[in-house]
């Protein structure tokens, strides 16, 4: 007896994969996914790019010269100046700033409020759940960036309140796909075993529903993120987003006026291609962690 006792605990222990480090995981998700690994180096460029734009930036964003109005690209100035003078890499530089924290609050704050809003449905059940679920219906009947133009223009012309505006639509879509996550955990042996021997909800809540629920947390927050981005430069085009002077992406796409298409194009072409790489490589990189994420995607 103790001899089988034994084999099957070392049978068991030779089936526990060793954890392994971050330089392992990462090499090996570069290995595997190498869009996902392009994604991430335009983040990461995104990144270095809005917490160096001090340094980096060669002229002062907030500053013009209208003796250099519609300055072409040139060795002075990479990608030209605006209508008022200011240095148009300059401010794509110190716009990353803005567009990775509309995108990041916006995103975490969407998805953290909708994540828990599922959790709460699927465990509950019965009248919340209904009402929780009739809530996200009413939301859901418009779409994402009808709603967030609404909610914008009630709150007026701000940064925190685009952060609010892109946050709301983004709630009901991840509760949806949490609350289907949860469902599905709450109905597993072993949670129906600790409520059984006493457990509070808090409890099996916190150490068993939301670990479980964490990867699709994960991968509609990364999902999430170039929509967010995509959405401000929307908002700040329109007017509903940051205020002038702030060197937005959106807002500086709105200065370059059709009259001023002719004349100066990079106004317009640099801060687009600034819009199109961060939305692209946060896509990429969502994209790939979604296929590693999924256990589904992974067998397959």
């Amino acid at each position: 007896m103790a001899t089988n006792i034994e084999l099957a605990h070392a049978s068991a222990s030779a089936t526990l994969a060793p954890r392994r480090s971050f330089a392992e995981v990462a090499a090996r998700f570069v290995r595997t996914k190498p869009l996902g690994a392009a994604g991430a180096v335009i983040i990461l460029g995104m990144l270095f790019l809005a917490v160096f734009a001090q340094i980096l930036a060669p002229y002062d964003p907030y500053v013009g010269d209208y003796g250099l109005q519609f300055a072409r690209p040139s060795a002075e100035h990479w990608f030209g100046t605006d209508e008022f003078g200011r240095d148009v890499l300059s401010r794509i530089m110190y716009g990353a700033r803005i567009a990775l924290f509309v995108g990041f609050f916006a995103s975490f704050i969407g998805c953290t409020i909708g994540a828990l809003l599922g959790v709460v449905s699927a465990y509950w059940g019965g009248r919340v759940d209904l009402l929780l679920e009739r809530l996200m219906d009413i939301l859901l009947a418009f779409p994402q960036l009808i709603l967030a133009l609404a909610i914008a223009s009630i709150l007026g012309p701000a940064v925190q309140n685009v952060v609010i505006a892109i946050s709301i639509p983004v709630i009901p879509r991840v509760a949806r796909v949490v609350r289907a996550a949860a469902l599905s955990v709450k109905e597993n042996v072993y949670v129906e075993a600790v409520q059984a021997l006493g457990a509070s909800r808090r409890r099996v809540i916190l150490q068993h529903i939301i670990p479980n629920v964490t990867a699709p947390y994960i991968i509609m927050l990364t999902a999430q993120l170039g929509a967010a981005i995509l959405a401000e430069a929307a908002l700040s085009y329109l007017g509903l987003g940051a205020a002038e002077p702030t060197p937005s992406w959106g807002l500086m796409l709105s200065g370059s006026a059709p009259s001023y298409a002719e004349k100066a194009p990079w106004i317009a072409l640099f801060p687009g291609i600034a819009i199109s790489l961060g939305v692209f490589g946060f896509n990429l990189f969502g994209d790939s962690l979604r296929d590693a994420l999924d256990p589904k995607l992974r067998k397959g």
